[in-house]
């Protein structure tokens, strides 16, 4: 029978198992982190892993998810201080240019690659991936709410082509670790250009 835990004892367990795995991740990967690493860590039996998350690949999303929601938070708030009467194309890709940096040095994000968020998405539930979509459509909808953007615009589309410029930095050494800033810039500025 599951042990009861206060509410403040909760607390306490989830965050240290968010902690804990973070740690793991950018250390081992997502394939080398354990739930008997983390549970280790953590000091609690496996068993009451189980009561706060159904699976590895849950937790390790949800701390994922808090990092790439830290990033939208100043992404927004950088956005929301500029005058969008004078505010350029050049100077909206050069903020957003700088998210996409400051996620690469995430400690992390930067771990990530194609394989390894291949087989998160995979083992992860589809609602779940369903949910983390519609919340990226959302962030830029919110966005765009502080900027000038044409009237013929699909935000969807465009949280579309931001992730897909997402997923290309996972590729930064076959594209070319030389030409990659300045090729993502350049990617960003031409998004930038079609709905500013």
């Amino acid at each position: 029978m599951p042990k009861c835990y206060s509410e403040q004892e909760r607390e306490y367990i989830k965050k240290r198992l968010k902690e804990e795995a973070a740690d793991c991740m950018a250390r081992y990967g997502i394939r080398r982190t354990t739930v008997d690493e983390i549970v280790r860590r953590v000091k609690i039996p496996k068993g009451t892993f189980y009561l706060f998350y159904q699976s590895k690949e849950l937790l390790l999303f949800e701390v994922i998810l808090e990092q790439h929601d830290l990033i939208e938070k100043r992404l927004y708030e950088s956005v929301s201080q500029m005058d969008p009467a004078t505010l350029t194309a050049e100077q909206l890709t050069d903020i957003i240019f700088g998210f996409f940096r400051m996620a690469g040095q995430m400690p992390i994000l930067k771990i990530l690659n194609s394989d390894e968020v291949e087989l998160l998405a995979r083992k992860l539930p589809p609602e779940v991936m369903a949910e983390h979509l519609g919340h990226d459509d959302g962030m830029v909808e919110r966005i765009f709410s502080q900027l000038p953007i044409r009237e013929d615009v699909d935000s969807a589309t465009v949280s579309a082509a931001f992730r897909a410029l997402y997923f290309s930095t996972l590729h930064r050494e076959e594209i070319g670790e030389e030409q990659f800033d300045e090729a993502l810039r350049t990617l960003i500025y031409g998004l930038v250009t079609q709905f500013l």
